[in-house]
């Protein structure tokens, strides 16, 4: 059949001509007067667009345009908001350096919108507050990821309870997307080898305020069936799906921001799905410059970011040998290295033929800066990919962490959005890095925060009953509980919230575990509890399902079904209801098996008080004024035993605590010490965990050293790259034969605290000299654990003379702390590009 095709757009008249302009850009998604816009034109078409303003001007009919063009007070509300916008737009910025270079942020998903549905769950999320945070404080940063055509699932429950998938169509032309072309006016497209099968892909920009997020889509004529789903779904397919996502996404990526003509003049990969872009920015310069590839890799190496998701071996991608070979044994000829050595840039131990092929391992390896998103999550982190720096004490593992935020005009309700602009006044909107103004929060009265805060529970428990009531109408109950829906919930009654991924170390289904002690709670009709459940399992989780499953049986076996519901189709609608109209917001996953989280954060945002296990983000974060723990952080071999003490602490909490301070109410009915804690809870949360903080942290740790790091890795050609290359190969080659010979000191059995200590060590240093590497004396106390030094401090030796290879060094240092106390020598490289010295193996101990 041959069809001709054509593209239809809205016919708005000239004054409503700005609307498709803030449809077609995300910065309406934090601005809530640009969407009750698009509400106010047409409600009912904003209903069935599903939120999606570009989609709502295509189905406004003339007459209601017309009649829109010729309303003052609406044309007035236009101007206001559009005027706003092109304020934003062209506004002073945190950031005010050079764009000509930027940072390019590499993800799998983005959860900026209900709008664009590309997202399954909390990396998404961040990914989306990433982008929206970078273009709040003007960084020369852009964003790659994929156009998913199906996007992640909708989330139906039958009449059992049982979660399904659908996989509705995403339409890209009434969405806010725009295809990228070129002078031609075609499509910009690049391609990528798949096994010796050609992808081609082509460019759709998202605009986010002032930045741009680049997805890349295969589903286009050139490419054969199979080749057009690799963007079909989000985490879709099988696994060789998945490794042509990964390969589009990484090398892909990085060709693509060349034939818009941007340079990516540093990578950030946000997980390891887009590891692969040091491969492609390896390639790119060695057919480029002629560059060995110890050469490009050392000119890439300083300009690599990674941050790792994940807290547990198994969640890190790996790819059978088999695999690997299949899609790239021809890159070992590119870039002209043996295959083992291929091999070895994504294995812990390069020597085990057996090990497979790891993402994170390739990530780490590839790049300078690495952290983990949150306190604990470093400290993880470094414990699980310790073995890639052998020889290293853990606290020096080169993996940092910073912690996740969110973007606070995203997830703050619209009321309180309202109340926080009149007493925060202008500053909260156009300085958002101004942190500090959070503490203006003790200047709303109670009243005024407390009556904001009830309208958002008596949304949220409308919008809980609409949802409910389709639920019921689409599985064909029965008209009584259609009737008993309409009653779920009451807008008075303590609220708690448990709303993310159904995985089972998330335990869901904690609050079970003593059916009569929760009924208790929850039948009591003096002081009401009520919960509310939403989020999705895995497709192929089964046992996440069962737990959605068990959660829907309890409930009707007990008859508390106005207590306890569950919402479908956890989203980012979804939950900005739940985040703002709860009370508290529960968190129970198996400590430390949640790398950060961030749902909480935008809970305390809005005043909704925390009660978590001692993990993640939470486990920097609490204190007593501003929520409860589950808990001291403890850890657990016997996961039975650990749900036993975990599950009565929670209801401990809940009896003793949180309940009988929800409702202790004066004579006017306020709970003032809960509002109090509200207060405290925003005034803290607010400024530590905004992600203003976290882009500022990574721009000041991470973005502007990597930037600086890319010019002086390109100046003169190159040479400093060249010449990082010839150093590292030369300590190869000597590095066996270094050798400490002895080590001498002034120390005595018994010092006093005070005291001086000299310590000598003579170095054979090789054909090596002083210059290229470090000797340090590693010092402090010792452990009576495991007999090491704990909590070491580290002094640079100097060398003091030589007699042919042998040099003398020595430090003097000063007893400052009491108690059996040790020191060692130790030597690492040395030279002036190194971003940190902790290169894999090269670390010698006496």
């Amino acid at each position: 059949m041959n069809i001709s095709t054509y593209t239809v757009k809205p016919k708005l008249p000239n004054a409503l001509k700005p609307l498709e302009e803030i449809a077609r850009n995300l910065w309406l998604s934090w601005n809530f007067d640009a969407i009750q816009l698009f509400i106010r034109l047409d409600y009912d078409a904003w209903l069935q667009s599903q939120q999606n303003p570009t989609r709502l001007l295509g189905m406004v009919s003339q007459k209601h345009l017309a009649k829109a063009a010729n309303d003052d007070s609406f044309l007035a509300a236009l101007n206001a908001v559009y005027s706003k916008f092109l304020k934003y737009k062209k506004g002073e910025t945190w950031y005010k350096g050079t764009k000509r270079d930027v940072v390019a942020y590499f993800s799998m998903e983005y959860g900026m919108d209900v709008s664009l549905p590309i997202y399954s769950g909390g990396l998404g999320i961040l990914s989306g507050d990433h982008m929206k945070t970078s273009s709040d404080l003007g960084l020369p940063l852009v964003g790659i990821g994929l156009l998913y055509r199906q996007g992640y699932f909708v989330q139906q429950l039958n009449a059992d309870g049982f979660q399904q998938e659908s996989y509705p169509e995403n339409d890209w032309y009434n969405m806010p997307v725009e295809k990228k072309v070129g002078k031609n006016g075609n499509p910009i497209k690049i391609t990528v080898d798949l096994a010796g099968r050609t992808a081609v892909a082509q460019i759709w920009e998202v605009k986010v305020g002032r930045a741009s997020l680049y997805l890349l889509d295969t589903n286009i004529d050139e490419n054969a069936p199979d080749i057009r789903n690799i963007t079909a779904a989000l985490y879709g397919g099988n696994v060789e799906t998945r490794i042509q996502q990964e390969i589009l996404l990484g090398v892909g990526g990085v060709r693509a921001l060349r034939a818009l003509g941007i340079n990516p003049a540093v990578t950030h990969m946000n997980e390891g799905h887009s590891a692969f872009l040091g491969l492609e920015r390896i390639r790119e310069i060695m057919l480029e410059k002629g560059f060995s590839f110890d050469e490009a890799r050392e000119a890439v190496w300083p300009t690599n970011i990674f941050t790792t998701h994940t807290p547990v071996p198994a969640g890190n991608e790996r790819f059978d040998i088999g695999l690997m070979e299949k899609y790239f044994r021809g890159w070992t000829d590119i870039l002209g290295i043996s295959w083992k050595d291929f091999l070895a840039l994504g294995r812990v131990n390069p020597d085990d033929d057996h090990e497979t092929f790891c993402l994170t391992v390739l990530a780490l390896k590839m790049a300078a800066y690495a952290n983990g998103v949150a306190r604990l999550h470093g400290v993880v982190s470094r414990e699980m990919w310790k073995g890639l720096w052998p020889g290293l004490p853990l606290d020096e593992v080169p993996i940092h962490h910073i912690t996740n935020g969110v973007h606070p005009r995203t997830w703050l309700s619209n009321g309180m959005t309202e109340l926080l602009n009149r007493y925060f006044g202008p500053r909260f909107q156009d300085e958002p890095t101004d942190l500090s103004i959070w503490e203006r929060i003790d200047r709303i009265s109670d009243e005024e925060l407390w009556r904001t805060h009830e309208r958002r529970r008596e949304r949220l428990v409308v919008f809980a009953r609409d949802r409910i009531k389709r639920h019921i109408q689409r599985t064909g109950a029965v008209e009584r509980r259609i009737q008993q829906a309409e009653d779920a919930l009451s807008p008075y009654a303590l609220t708690l919230c448990f709303a993310r991924r159904f995985a089972t170390y998330k335990r869901g289904n904690l609050l079970l575990r003593d059916p009569e002690r929760l009924l208790r709670l929850v039948k009591d009709n003096d002081h009401p509890i009520q919960l509310i459940f939403a989020g999705k399992a895995h497709p192929h989780d089964m046992p996440g399902k069962e737990i959605i499953r068990e959660l829907i049986h309890f409930a009707e076996k007990y008859e508390v079904t106005s207590r306890i519901v569950f919402i479908e189709n956890y989203d980012m609608t979804v939950a900005k209801y739940l985040t703002s109209g709860g009370d508290v917001w529960l968190n129970t996953p198996r400590r430390p098996l949640e790398a950060s989280g961030t749902s909480g954060m935008k809970a305390a945002m809005n005043g909704v008080l925390n009660c978590s296990v001692l993990d993640g983000w939470w486990d920097e974060a609490y204190n007593p004024e501003v929520g409860w723990a589950i808990g001291q952080g403890e850890q657990y071999t016997d996961a039975n035993l650990q749900d036993d003490v975990e599950s009565k602490a929670l209801y401990d909490l809940l009896e003793r605590d949180i309940i009988p301070l929800f409702y202790q109410r004066g004579r006017d009915g306020l709970p003032r010490e809960w509002i109090k804690r509200m207060k405290a809870d925003m005034k803290q949360i607010g400024q530590s965990m905004s992600s203003h903080r976290m882009l500022m942290d990574y721009s000041n740790q991470f973005y502007f050293p990597a930037l600086k790091n890319y010019r002086t890795m390109t100046r003169d050609g190159y040479t400093e790259a060249k010449s990082i290359a010839a150093y590292m190969a030369k300590l190869d080659q000597a590095w066996n034969q270094l050798k400490i010979i002895s080590i001498e000191s002034s120390v005595k059995p018994v010092m006093q605290r005070g005291d001086s200590l000299t310590v000598k060590a003579s170095i054979d240093l090789a054909s090596l000299t002083p210059d290229e590497i470090k000797v340090e004396l590693y010092y402090g106390a010792i452990s009576s654990k495991n007999g090491r030094i704990e909590n070491a401090h580290r002094s640079e030796m100097k060398p003091l003379g030589n007699e042919g290879s042998v040099y003398r060094y020595q430090v003097r240092i000063e007893c400052a702390d009491t108690g059996i106390q040790g020191h060692t020598v130790r030597i690492l490289p040395k030279h002036d590009a190194l971003i940190h010295p902790y290169r894999t193996g090269l670390i010698k101990w006496s």
